[in-house]
């Protein structure tokens, strides 16, 4: 069938949107139409060539939409199905997935990079009959798309799939690596650095853990009303001031917790100097492949210190979306302050260029109806 897509053809280079083949579910597959798409600072970081895929895919990896069809021996879903895309798969067999660790899955970690079905093919062909990889397994800026079945979690159809399409990423990222990675405690003192679709998520779900004080650091002064609205004590600008001795004075002596997801040496380096004793920093920003954060361990040694990474929040995907998704209907995660806007898909260069020169406030999404 004949499908509209976003495709990254070159590093550096803008978004080409395409009409593309796109082939029947194999076996273990379906297919899906996709609703809304959000815009991921991981996609920008493919664009500009700071986290490397192999190309040319079709770009995004935060979904939501509903099954159209399946191919043989799928279980999981069934036509009418409302989905969430997952960007990672559990192969369930791997030593990874057997100790719970399927978010770091070895088993089909090489299908994700590599832009691929489980079975090593694509199932999208350009007009020119060449073959386009599908990104992170599922293709989140196409009209449609064929996903493994294990890449799609079912939820309930009262869950707006706007929201939905969050749970693809920042929200599990965001609120897992809080509750499940750092297991933040009411009263811990945390500080979040960059207040992307991640960091807003974090803040929000450390709110609702009850750290005091919660400080909120961001380049940007405008983000300082979303941060007091998600639930932020204290808002440092730290394009305007340092935030390492004030942080020190809020929290009389240091942090227990300073989740970094801005992906930048620079916050790293503030964050390490604002830890209290045994202090945890959270890396969960990516930070781009080329770039190094300089981190004195003498201290980390001696005063017990430590860095904590996680890809996924450590999520467990058909477990605790569907957790999520319920919470989300409390009104408690207050995603429609987390997204800003909503664009369509020839729109979508413009929103990876303001990405890039930070003019964002909250989550853009792609609707595709």
């Amino acid at each position: 069938m004949k499908i509209t897509a976003a495709v990254l053809r070159e590093v550096g280079k803008p978004y080409s949107i395409e009409e593309l083949e796109l082939d029947e579910p194999h076996a273990g597959e379906a297919l899906v139409k996709w609703l809304y798409t959000g815009y991921c600072h991981s996609d920008l970081s493919n664009l500009k060539g700071r986290i490397t895929m192999a190309l040319p895919l079709v770009a995004g990896h935060e979904c939501a939409g509903v099954v159209e069809r399946v191919g043989d021996g799928v279980t999981r879903v069934k036509p009418g199905d409302h989905v969430v895309g997952t960007w990672m798969i559990p192969c369930g067999q791997c030593p990874e997935c057997r100790r719970g660790l399927g978010n770091v899955c070895t088993g089909n970690f090489t299908h994700f990079v590599s832009g691929t079905m489980l079975d090593g093919t694509s199932r999208l062909r350009d007009a020119k009959g060449k073959t386009v990889l599908h990104g992170n397994f599922v293709s989140g800026f196409s009209s449609h798309t064929v996903v493994p079945e294990g890449g799609l979690v079912p939820i309930k159809k009262d869950v707006p799939l706007d929201w939905a399409c969050l749970m693809s990423c920042c929200i599990p990222t965001g609120w897992s690596s809080v509750t499940k990675l750092a297991g933040v405690m009411p009263g811990d003192k945390v500080a979040v650095w960059g207040l992307g679709g991640v960091g807003q998520n974090i803040l929000r779900a450390a709110k609702m853990r009850q750290a005091n004080p919660l400080i909120a650091v961001d380049l940007e002064e405008s983000r300082r009303s979303i941060a007091k609205e998600l639930g932020a004590t204290h808002f440092i600008c730290n394009s305007k001031e340092d935030p390492v001795p004030l942080i020190k004075e809020l929290t009389g002596g240091g942090l227990d917790f300073a989740f970094e997801a801005s992906g930048t040496p620079g916050a790293i380096e503030q964050a390490v100097w604002t830890l209290g004793m045994a202090g945890k920093i959270m890396a969960i920003g990516i930070m781009a492949q080329d770039e190094v954060a300089k981190v004195p361990l003498t201290y980390m040694v001696l005063q017990q210190k430590s860095i904590m990474t996680g890809l996924y929040g450590g999520v467990a995907v058909q477990d605790d979306i569907p957790k999520l998704c319920d919470l989300s209907m409390t009104g408690d995660m207050k995603i429609d302050k987390i997204i800003e806007g909503t664009f369509r898909i020839d729109q979508l260069n413009d929103i990876a260029e303001r990405m890039e020169k930070r003019q964002l406030s909250g989550r853009w999404v792609c609707a595709w109806d």
